[in-house]
């Protein structure tokens, strides 16, 4: 196997890797395609960038593969960093095109859930999201170990992958439920094999500083990558009214970035100069580099950059007031340092704060049924057990198909994740199926895809654990995959003979059932 460029420039304490990103475009031989291999060609001459980071249809919008736009980049002679999105392709797609970058020698993955569709061929298409970033993470893995599969009974094991996986986190979250649930995911992330973390996109020094802090706490020899934007007005008022779901600029930012375009240059020279700040910033608090991004960006302003930011980075905490750019009432994990102005290494004592949204009726009365019900060897669980043992169609039933329809928005997956997630649905309440934990997209604790409509299940998910003091319990638990051979089948038949992925826990806690396989 060659040398990895990339990963080798993050192992290095030494150095600070540089990262560029590239957006392909919609098309095959337009200009944003021809631009996109100019700036490739530039970047593996100049010698000065690490990888090309390579989107994969940002927006929900279709555009070039990044997966063959990597391949491209490859034979140049730099290393591609390809976006690997989950959004648009369903199980079988994800292995598949992994095997393909597997063939061609391209490793490096930034893995991740993805926009939500929004346009393409003659209408919106359907989304997919048939893994999450978590459970795509955990097949990469499986895959640089040697996958092994079953075929006519036999198993097989695949020769090992050599993939560089990682992973995104956004600390850019405004509540204590929202930003909770990004750094839940993220233990998940690394403890099913993302090898380096990438920021989302966002300008609070303290944030950047908060989520360093909490990785290194998790594993101190993870690489962390900060999210550097270089800002023009036109991205910032679309980020500032929450158009680009998960890039977060606040009004005082807004406000500065309006005033800068009345100069001579439109502001160019001084978003270039916010970005070597960022850029000075990052490697003074300890990132192991930086991912530089930014519409029509030219390789000389790249340059200018990462020079600038050398220069300013021997006086980077100067520079931390001028990235004071804070959410309104919003959370911090870590307690503010007044020295600095960034963070302490005390998280903040989140017992005293209050749970933000009220328990419901709903949410007390399934907790009692599924006390009384589903606890595995208690109350009516063994007589419940024994009546599905004998049960031999497992096919939905119209009172339990009813009842859950109109408690719950059922949708009859088969695989139900009631029991993992406060009694909320995944499947029919996050529009992207997310079993194991909150995307990035969510703004102020709303859905992604139904801003100031819908909270996002995880966040109402955190809100009711809290209330009973049980929020930790979505930190380590893991959801595998639906399983589609239970659709629309009974998800209670599918639980009490161990069908479903609760087979799996109530190993783990001991109890030794055996599933049923009737058809």
């Amino acid at each position: 196997m060659s040398h990895n460029k990339f990963k080798a420039s993050l192992r290095d304490k030494n150095k600070f890797s540089v990262t560029w990103e590239l957006v392909p475009g919609r098309g095959a031989h337009e200009k944003a395609q021809d631009n996109a291999i100019l700036a490739a060609e530039q970047a593996a001459r100049g010698g000065r960038i690490d990888a090309l980071s390579i989107t994969d249809n940002p927006g929900g919008k279709p555009a070039m593969s990044a997966a063959y736009l990597g391949m491209e980049i490859l034979k140049l002679g730099i290393e591609p960093l390809v976006h690997f999105t989950c959004k648009d392709k369903n199980r079988n797609q994800i292995e598949s095109e992994l095997y393909a970058l597997n063939r061609a020698g391209v490793r490096n993955l930034l893995v991740m859930t993805g926009d939500y569709p929004v346009s393409g061929f003659k209408g919106r298409p359907k989304p997919v999201f048939d893994l999450d970033s978590v459970q795509a993470m955990e097949l990469i893995s499986n895959m640089n170990n040697g996958l092994e599969i079953t075929e006519a009974n036999k198993s097989i094991l695949h020769q090992p992958g050599d993939f560089f996986a990682g992973s995104v986190v956004s600390p850019f979250k405004a509540t204590e439920a929202e930003l909770m649930s990004q750094y839940q995911k993220l233990g998940k992330k690394i403890s099913h094999g993302a090898g380096f973390i990438v920021t989302q996109l966002g300008f609070d020094a303290r944030k950047f500083h908060e989520v360093l802090q909490f990785i290194r706490g998790i594993d101190a020899d993870l690489p962390v990558i900060g999210n550097l934007y270089i800002l023009p007005y036109g991205a910032a008022r679309l980020m500032n009214a929450n158009q680009l779901p998960g890039c977060v600029v606040p009004d005082k930012l807004l406000a500065e970035i309006d005033q800068e375009r009345n100069a001579a240059d439109k502001g160019v020279g001084a978003r270039l100069l916010r970005a070597a700040k960022m850029y000075a910033l990052m490697k003074g608090m300890g990132f192991d580099g930086v991912d530089i991004g930014g519409h029509n960006i030219k390789y000389e302003q790249v340059e200018y950059i990462i020079d600038q930011g050398e220069e300013l980075s021997a006086d980077w905490m100067k520079l931390i007031s001028e990235f004071d750019y804070p959410q309104p009432h919003g959370f911090y994990f870590f307690a503010q340092d007044e020295k600095t102005g960034l963070n302490t290494k005390d998280p903040v004592d989140r017992a005293k704060l209050q749970p933000e949204l009220p328990v419901g009726m709903n949410y007390r009365m399934m907790r009692l049924f599924h006390q009384v019900f589903f606890t595995p060897d208690k109350n009516l669980y063994p007589l419940l057990h024994k009546y599905y043992a004998g049960i031999k169609n497992p096919r939905r039933y119209k009172f339990e198909h009813r009842l859950k329809v109109i408690g719950n928005d059922c949708r009859d997956c088969g695989d139900c994740a009631l029991l993992d997630l406060a009694y909320l649905c995944p499947m029919s309440q996050c529009p992207k199926n997310q079993r194991n934990g909150a995307c990035g997209g969510s703004y102020d604790g709303w859905c992604e895809v139904f801003p100031n409509e819908k909270k996002c299940v995880w966040v109402r998910a955190y809100a009711m654990l809290k209330a009973y003091n049980e929020e930790s319990q979505l930190e380590n638990q893991y959801l595998p995959p639906v399983n589609w051979d239970l659709y629309q089948t009974s998800a209670w038949y599918n639980y009490y003979t161990s069908r479903d992925h609760s087979a799996a826990k109530k190993e783990d806690a001991g109890l030794k059932e055996k599933a049923t396989v009737n058809r």
